[in-house]
């Protein structure tokens, strides 16, 4: 358990796994020679124990956004400074302690659910000490993932940080207070990045820069750090309201703005100006070895950069032959490479005009989906789901997002629709996205982290293989659930596919084949049909996050294959409920132990 590739999103879907430490019989049995073979399984499974909440609290404290994110609130108050040097070394000294205490655990004394929480933690840890090689603390920013417009997100109240009480308020404006330092190290570190050649890429500082000067203001008061005051609970008392007023304005003016000017100020000048032509990843020192290690981790495969961009390419051509069958069934004769394009020019698929109307609608769609659920699961999540618009400091660059539901109950599972213009909002990928970011895609797997008895950290670690991958083989049950009649609705989906596709093709691209950011956006906009500007937003989230963007079309292929494999042997004896009851029951896990789980549940469903 790390921290999430976006704390933007606070969505938690980072891990490594590579043939260094592949997760299999033979590396464990080598492990195992260290341990006592008497221990008992009881012994066993109370060191585990202890060693894996103690790990969970560790990386809390390093992580206090992603522990708010988690519903965990005892840092609410506190902002991590990882980029700070002497912390980023107890935070490997951390790691590298609990990899020599876990070798001390007897694994083939453990129950077999404990089995599965060893090589979890395992996992988790190697990936953590592979990637700390790589010096990404002196890119600390971008117009994806930045700490001030986290801040200002939580101030609305409807995020992950709670204000409901004055106590809450109290501990949000601490965290405010603390900005000064991390925006101190967060330049001494771009500094340094400068110095080193590690800097980000211009058109990335560029699209970094609304968002910061949004957050320099004359007043405290017309702050985002002040909405908070604007939405005081009815049941605060009047001291408190004038207490913390005073608070927020003095914080914010002493503090917050004055850090956040010298940021600016920074970012515009001496950033700006040291910024890279260069778009990939792989042009920086060591940056080959650094995507190469960031494919694995969002992959969780040994799948190299030249694989996966054939695989891409390979999955591109099937979903375009799919438009051929589908273009005459929407009326469409063109070139079948031009629907996407074309049926963004078709006005009924954009009756909108308000924002209100947008989220009736995704209602609408949650009910439908609702009915047809019990025919493909077993089991349905407990906590409820929610549908809200992004807020709007971040929608001009936000991509649509889940979060999940806080562990105490708190605060549901919500999917966070961006909406900019209404009318420009199309019906057609509607479906298919909250497929994918609602149920029973993200809040199918995250929701039901919260019910599962395993270690805090695996219901809130995890890989962007299985996390993103479950996301978008999701969407296919469409066609099971009968909402893909409708052949708008599987334009969508195709479409949406098509862009997982071609991720694989141009993050790679970017990254490991020397394409540039204009070579990328011609790409997406001749393949997705996008326009100047959706193609331009979403190369930029590819240059920002690299390899990010590959994790879901490769775990959504390893699901899709587990299910072939288990149909095939199975044979009538298949039941596709159970199938996605064993694929969520364990929660996250890299793709090799998904792969080892299905073979074992497919031998089991054999003998019954």
């Amino acid at each position: 358990m790390r921290k999430s590739v976006s704390l933007t999103t606070l969505v938690f879907s980072l891990g490594l796994f590579s043939s260094a430490f592949a997760v299999t019989p033979l590396v464990f049995a080598a492990v195992n020679e260290l341990g006592n073979s008497s221990v008992s399984v009881k012994v066993a499974g109370k060191q585990l124990s202890v060693l894996a909440e103690n790990y969970y609290n560790q990386v809390a404290r390093f992580e206090p956004l992603m522990a708010t994110g988690n519903g965990d609130n005892r840092f609410d108050d506190q902002l991590p400074m990882t980029l700070v040097p002497a912390v980023r070394a107890r935070e490997i000294t951390m790691y590298n302690k609990v990899a020599k205490e876990l070798l001390h655990i007897n694994r083939t004394a453990l129950s077999t659910a404990d089995q599965v929480t060893y090589d979890c933690l395992n996992y988790d840890v190697q990936s953590a000490l592979a990637m700390f090689a790589f010096n990404e603390r002196l890119m600390p920013l971008n117009q994806m993932d930045s700490v001030p417009v986290i801040l200002a997100n939580f101030a609305s109240g409807q995020s992950s940080q709670a204000l409901q009480t004055p106590v809450q308020y109290d501990m949000y404006l601490k965290r405010v207070a603390q900005l000064p330092a991390w925006i101190n190290q967060a330049i001494i570190n771009m500094r340094e990045g400068m110095r080193q050649g590690i800097v980000l890429p211009r058109s990335l500082v560029l699209s970094t820069l609304p968002q910061l000067n949004a957050l320099v203001t004359a007043h405290a008061e017309d702050h985002a750090y002040y909405t908070p005051v604007k939405n005081f609970p009815a049941d605060f008392r009047e001291a408190d309201k004038a207490r913390l007023t005073a608070a927020y304005r003095d914080t914010i003016t002493q503090k917050a703005l004055p850090a956040l000017r010298k940021l600016n100020t920074f970012m515009q000048t001496d950033y700006l100006a040291a910024s890279r032509n260069s778009s990939g990843l792989g042009v920086l020192p060591n940056g080959t070895k650094w995507y190469q290690a960031l494919v694995r981790d969002q992959t969780t495969t040994s799948l190299d950069p030249e694989t996966i961009h054939a695989i891409g390419l390979k999955e591109v051509a099937r979903i375009q032959n799919e438009f051929v069958l589908l273009g005459p069934r929407l009326g469409y004769s063109g070139d079948p490479k031009g629907l996407p394009a074309w049926i963004d020019t078709q006005s009924q698929y954009r009756p909108f005009k308000t924002e209100a109307e947008i989220l009736a609608e995704y209602r609408r769609i949650d009910t439908v989906i609702r009915g047809k659920l019990p025919e493909l699961f077993g089991k349905i999540p407990k906590a409820p789901l929610d549908i809200r618009p992004e807020p709007e400091i971040s929608r001009q660059t936000a991509s649509d997002h889940y979060s999940a539901p806080a562990i105490d109950g708190s605060r549901p599972g919500v999917f966070w629709a961006v909406i900019n213009d209404p009318a420009q909002y199309a019906t057609t990928g509607m479906t298919t996205l909250f497929l994918h970011e609602g149920q029973p895609g993200h809040h199918f797997h995250l929701a039901f982290l919260q019910e599962l008895d395993i270690p805090k950290f695996r219901k809130f670690g995890g890989n962007n293989a299985y996390t993103e991958g479950w996301a978008l083989y999701a969407e296919t049950l469409g066609k099971e659930m009968g909402v893909f009649d409708d052949p708008n609705a599987y334009l969508g989906h195709l479409t949406d596919e098509l862009l997982r596709a071609s991720r694989l093709v141009v993050d790679t691209g970017l990254h490991a084949k020397g394409w540039t950011r204009e070579e990328t956006i011609k790409y997406l906009q001749a393949t997705l049909g996008y326009d100047e500007a959706t193609a331009r937003n979403a190369t930029e989230r590819y240059m920002a996050w690299p390899g990010q963007a590959l994790g879901y079309k490769i775990g959504s292929l390893k699901i899709m294959e587990l299910r072939q494999r288990a149909m095939t042997q199975l044979g009538t004896k298949f039941n596709l409920r159970q199938f996605h009851d064993a694929i969520l029951s364990d929660g996250t896990l890299p793709l090799a132990l998904l792969e080892a789980k299905i073979d074992k549940w497919i031998t089991e469903q054999q003998k019954l």
